[in-house]
């Protein structure tokens, strides 16, 4: 008879894993309009507007293809977690991660499964998440569980669509397209992040306000990233980003009001361009998201 633990932990991970080290809202491709306020000069001089620069920023970033990342994020009481790890998004995300739940009911429930820290890998048609060995006890003696895209949006509806979106398509970019979508970006300043010098920039996407707003993104990539925003419960997000000399995203910092509460999440991007190597877990060890669910349903309701 399976333990609820188990059904509690493969849907939670599923979840939180997508917002591990990566960004919290994706959007669309934002490298189409440009105008007078796009207008830039070469690197090494002052550039007429941030719109010009976040724009060279998104597009040297994308390029880039690969990074290692170190995150943290929180959503109020359900939890507190860091990630670091390689991501790579040259031909779909693919990655290693490491991801620690430090606090909220999560990780309480991972604590019950013998540990709080789980090694992730993001492969172009699943992700996987490799539990304890404690869980593997309670599961069927499978240590690692198979998150196949498609399965999570058959299975979570509307939210599972959108779970689906963001596991296969958000890479460290997104966070300068959400930032362009806000409408109302500025300049902040210079800063040093790390030892780099990076340039800081800033922005709020209110969501109600999001079509009306005059963001550089045409009206139907608007009405997606609105339609994204309002299925993952956000109200209002505020963006920053950090940007160095060779207009690479240095860090960024999310917080948004969700229905559940509020929501921050902060990433470091470094050695852009590193080797990412992502294997498939052995299949003699891993589950399947989707059998497991079937045998949570074989179980009839157990409580133990």
């Amino acid at each position: 008879m399976k333990s609820t633990i188990v059904r509690k932990v493969s849907l939670s991970i599923a979840l939180t894993a997508a917002l591990g080290g990566l960004t919290a809202c994706n959007s669309s491709d934002a490298s189409g309009s440009s105008g007078k306020d796009d207008k830039a000069v070469h690197k090494g001089t002052t550039r007429v507007s941030p719109i010009a620069a976040l724009r060279s920023a998104e597009r040297s970033t994308d390029g880039a293809d690969s990074a290692k990342v170190e995150s943290t994020t929180s959503m109020g009481t359900l939890m507190d977690m860091k990630a670091d790890g390689v991501m790579g998004w040259a031909d779909g995300l693919t990655g290693t991660m490491t991801i620690t739940y430090t606090g909220g009911t999560l990780a309480d429930t991972m604590r019950r499964t013998g540990s709080t820290s789980m090694q992730a890998r993001y492969l172009s048609d699943a992700y996987y998440a490799r539990m304890s060995d404690t869980f593997a006890r309670q599961s069927g003696g499978k240590h690692w569980i198979r998150y196949a895209y498609d399965d999570l949006a058959q299975f979570g509806g509307s939210s599972g669509a959108y779970l689906k979106d963001q596991m296969q398509n958000t890479t460290p970019n997104q966070s300068v397209k959400l930032l362009l979508a806000s409408g109302d970006v500025r300049k902040v300043g210079p800063e040093t992040v790390r030892g780099r010098r990076t340039t800081h920039y800033s922005g709020t996407v209110d969501v109600a306000d999001l079509a009306t707003r005059s963001s550089h993104l045409s009206a139907g990539q608007l009405a997606d990233l609105k339609k994204q925003l309002t299925t993952a419960g956000v109200s209002t997000e505020k963006v920053d980003i950090w940007v160095d000399g060779d207009d690479l995203l240095v860090k960024k910092v999310e917080k948004g009001e969700l229905t559940s509460g509020t929501m921050t999440s902060t990433a470091y991007y470094s050695d852009y361009g590193t080797k990412v190597s992502a294997e498939k877990p052995p299949a003699s060890d891993t589950a399947d998201f989707k059998d497991l669910l079937k045998a949570q349903g074989a179980a009839g309701g157990a409580t133990s």
